[in-house]
């Protein structure tokens, strides 16, 4: 069930049916850290990278025409999915990610040998993995440009999506509920009226922006660290390979990477990450708010505020006949605390460059790929799941507005700040409404209350 492969450090083990190598077996063995693997986002941008790099290796003539195509092919078979039970390894491994490298370089050279005919157990190989499959490059600028392929990938074709869907699903919202006059609330006490189309619009703007902060960020992530091999100064890669590897990623995937101007600073920092993560984060700031505010509204369906009724998705509790819970805001509201510890995690891996390297790369891609994923994941179901079915109970809206205090604000410009006040005082502490209080009081007539205090006018 196994054959043995050979590297500079002696003979490996190796099953025999997976098309890794030693090097990759080495760090199943040495690396058995956690459960987290290195996330399938980057192996496919990773082999995305090897099929440019290919490709102008072969354009400059230094890849041979045989090798060539096979190993274009392995290539991509890796980033359609098909060979992804052959990438084995943790996260937590070298800061550089140079297992995951190898891992990749052994898995393209290995299949590529089987294309040309070859078998697994055999001890010559027509492919190598460094010399052949790793040409022109290191493991050091090849994880990083992975790393920006995979975020930006991810981000723009769904994280950015799914917060337009929730977005349009809250506009929906705001323009059907555009009439429904309400009471607002500042500091968790009654205030001034407004449209519950009005408070949505908040929502609205708010996922909006999120959205338009994150593509904005992604322009960074568009650097490709190519070419800069080891430290930056491009040994062993042939001139221009850089800008014209780069040109090749960006016609495969349709996105406008480029190279970075600086490889020094691409390989030993990683700013542009630290920065979309932050802007993750920023969208989590806002989808936290979305949710507490809408199963605060919720909240009840008796003996909370009520004014808003969610879809009831599931029973909510073990021994609670009936009880229906706001579950979809919970889940985004727990997601955006997750989102949260990453960005910081990211931000303490940003800081862990020292001199020429970088050395926590899989560490960032792990946490910056999972906060693009449960955000989109997130969004797209409390829009479909939340957001598309709520209602408005109006009953309860039209109690609590006319029995709000501050209703009296549209008296000030009338009979003044500390008579209007009086006037809510003597409400509130003899349990009358306002017109009740303002007549007892003698203070305005019924007829002027009326024409002044129109909530329908305060908005």
């Amino acid at each position: 069930m196994y054959r043995t492969e050979y590297d500079t450090l002696g003979p490996v083990k190796v099953q025999a049916d997976r098309y890794w190598g030693p090097q990759t077996q080495r760090a199943c063995d040495n690396f058995r850290v956690g459960s987290e693997m290195m996330p399938p986002e980057i192996i496919h941008a990773y082999a995305v990278l090897k099929k440019a790099a290919a490709c102008e290796n072969h354009a400059q003539g230094k890849l041979k025409g045989d090798i060539f195509g096979p190993i274009v092919q392995a290539c991509e078979e890796v980033t359609s999915g098909r060979l992804d039970d052959h990438f084995p390894l943790k996260v937590w491994q070298s800061g550089s990610g140079t297992q995951t490298n190898m891992n990749l370089n052994e898995v393209i050279a290995n299949r590529a040998h089987v294309i040309m005919g070859g078998k697994l157990t055999d001890k010559s190989k027509k492919v190598h993995p460094n010399d052949h499959v790793n040409m022109s490059q290191s493991t050091n600028y090849t994880f990083p440009a992975a790393m920006h392929i995979a975020t930006y990938s991810l981000i723009s074709g769904k994280t950015i999506p799914a917060l337009e869907k929730l977005r349009d699903s809250l506009d929906s919202k705001a323009r059907e509920f555009s009439e429904i006059v309400k009471t607002g609330r500042t500091h968790m006490m009654d205030a001034t009226p407004l449209t519950v189309g009005q408070e949505f619009s908040a929502f609205v703007t708010l996922t909006g922006k999120a959205a338009d902060r994150l593509r904005e960020s992604l322009d960074g992530l568009a650097e490709l660290a190519m070419g800069g091999t080891a430290v930056g100064t491009g040994l062993n890669a042939p001139e221009g390979f850089d800008k014209a590897v780069a040109e090749r990623i960006a016609g495969i995937t349709g996105l406008p990477f480029r190279a970075a101007p600086n490889k020094f600073e691409a390989i030993s920092a990683h700013d542009a990450v630290v920065n979309t993560s932050g802007e993750l984060k920023s969208a989590s700031v806002t989808l936290m708010k979305l949710a507490n505010d809408i199963r605060l509204l919720a909240s009840g369906p008796r003996s909370g505020i009520g004014e808003l009724i969610l879809p009831s998705n599931e029973p909510g509790s073990s021994i609670m006949p009936g009880k229906v819970n706001p579950t979809q805001a919970e889940m985004i509201s727990m997601v955006a605390a997750q989102v949260t510890g990453n960005d910081t995690a990211v931000t303490l891996g940003g800081m862990g460059g020292s001199l020429q390297l970088n050395v926590y790369k899989p560490l960032l891609a792990l946490n910056i790929l999972q906060s693009a994923k449960l955000i989109a994941d997130a969004s797209y179901s409390f829009a479909e799941k939340c957001v598309d079915g709520i209602r408005v109970n109006t009953g309860q809206v039209k109690r609590h507005l006319e029995n709000s205090l501050m209703l009296v604000t549209a008296l000030n410009p009338h009979i003044g700040y500390d008579k209007a006040a009086k006037i809510a005082k003597h409400a509130w502490q003899n349990k009358l409404t306002l017109r009740e209080a303002a007549m007892e009081l003698g203070i305005i007539k019924g007829k002027d209350f009326d024409n002044w205090v129109d909530p329908e006018k305060m908005v």
